[in-house]
């Protein structure tokens, strides 16, 4: 192959890190179609905050040549001379949690567009085995007009992207690769060797590469399903969750796994993704659907717990103030995307209370058009008849809580990280 020119479609989570890394020993052209997006990176800014923003200016350029660098655009013409094109788009679940393959489609079809002999598409975005040749590789043979594995290929190479862990990057966590061939398997993961610290796996094919990456998530989300049950069981018993779970944990083999809210875009969807593979071959897969049930069941649960509170204390329900602290799907992150924390406040409301949003991370614009909730950036200067923790910000560790509170207000903490005389209970 000549010398690597590397696309990245989608700059999001996943799309940004991943540019900003290979642009510091290649050419990089970043595109998405999301024109404020690339506005903002062109200017060196990352709202997402996954890249700082000096980090990120250190390798942008301003125009589209072979030097190292990063170059982001909307322009389809700018990706035309790149030889090797990594996808990293959103693969979502709809409202009845099927899989939603039309941003990975659409992408394949840019890519489609500007194909040529020799050149390499490797997939990042999340999907269940098979996805990579059998629904994206016969969009780009249609698009381009190539055949496949002998004029184009393919790899796959899943995203391991944690948002807002600064520990975890992409060049610090070790990175599965695949290809279409054997040769082009090698290519793929020497590509990502020469940038990753964290090391390379070469899989022996792409569904395999597919179904390791479908798998981690669909795991942790069992695993946290359990702890959720447990959680319930023990909040029957009036028994805290997290002191059991300490003890437990002395063991040398426990698996240290926390109740909680799951949300983000991959451990609430990727086990979507794996069930529904395997109900096309005839298999129910009980496990994974159970898990799912138990974690998307657990802000209604939530919220009816903090219901039980206000009544055990004489508060009226109706009308109640109600003061959510959090709707990103995790601490310390502007994300907002699939938050579980909206089925806590949806609850809530269906109680006829009345909820006020606070979160200094996440950004009110996008949570609005989400899913149409109001949020402020700064805390409310006024009392509340409950409150729910439920997203563990540092701002909200030192946050005085007897400000917000009215007279014998309920106070649930959903992350267990309020001291006990501070709360009232949590999972």
């Amino acid at each position: 192959m000549s010398k690597e020119k590397i696309a990245i479609i989608g700059l999001g989570y996943v799309g940004l890190p991943l540019a900003r890394l290979l642009a510091t020993k290649y050419s990089v052209v970043g595109f998405d179609i999301n024109e404020e997006r690339v506005g903002e990176l062109t200017a060196g800014v990352d709202s997402t905050l996954e890249v700082e923003d000096d980090v990120l200016q250190e390798v942008l350029k301003t125009e589209n040549s072979d030097d190292l660098g990063l170059f982001c655009t909307t322009n389809l013409k700018e990706i035309t001379d790149c030889n090797i094109y990594i996808v990293t788009v959103p693969t979502p679940v709809d409202k009845n949690n099927r899989p939603v393959l039309t941003p990975l489609v659409k992408a394949s079809e840019t890519v489609g567009k500007v194909l040529k002999k020799g050149d390499i598409v490797i997939y990042e975005s999340t999907v269940y085995p098979g996805v990579t040749e059998e629904e994206c590789v016969p969009v780009l043979e249609r698009v381009s007009g190539l055949t496949f594995n002998e004029e184009f290929y393919a790899g796959y190479s899943p995203e391991r992207i944690n948002p807002g862990d600064k520990k975890h990057t992409v060049e610090n966590i070790l990175k599965v690769t695949s290809g279409s061939t054997k040769e082009v398997g090698v290519i793929v993961d020497n590509l990502y060797a020469s940038v990753v610290k964290g090391g390379t796996h070469l899989a022996p094919t792409i569904k395999v590469a597919e179904a390791s990456k479908v798998i981690e998530n669909s795991q942790r989300d069992i695993n946290i399903a359990f702890v959720n049950e447990l959680a319930k069981i023990f909040g029957l018993m009036d028994i805290n969750t997290h002191d059991v779970l300490e003890a437990a944990g002395t063991k040398w083999n426990f698996l240290p796994f926390k109740p909680g809210l799951v949300g983000g875009h991959c451990i609430g969807v990727d086990p979507y993704y794996l069930a529904q593979k395997a109900q096309e071959f005839g298999y129910h897969p009980g496990i994974i659907l159970a898990g799912r049930r138990m974690n998307d069941g657990m802000g209604e649960y939530v919220a009816s717990q903090v219901v039980k509170l206000m009544i055990d204390k004489d508060i009226k329900i109706k009308k109640a103030e109600v003061l959510v602290l959090g709707v990103t799907f995790k601490e310390n992150c502007p994300d907002v995307r699939n938050t579980k924390v909206v089925d806590v406040i949806r609850s809530l409301r269906e109680y006829n209370t009345s909820v006020t949003v606070y979160d200094p991370w996440a950004n009110v614009e996008e949570v609005k058009e989400e899913y149409g909730l109001d949020s402020i950036k700064e805390v409310p200067n006024k009392k509340f008849d409950a409150i729910v923790l439920t997203v563990a910000h540092d701002e909200f560790r030192g946050l005085d809580l007897d400000k917000l509170k009215k007279e014998d207000a309920v106070v649930y903490d959903v992350k267990n990280v309020l001291s006990k005389n501070q709360r009232d209970k949590g999972l």
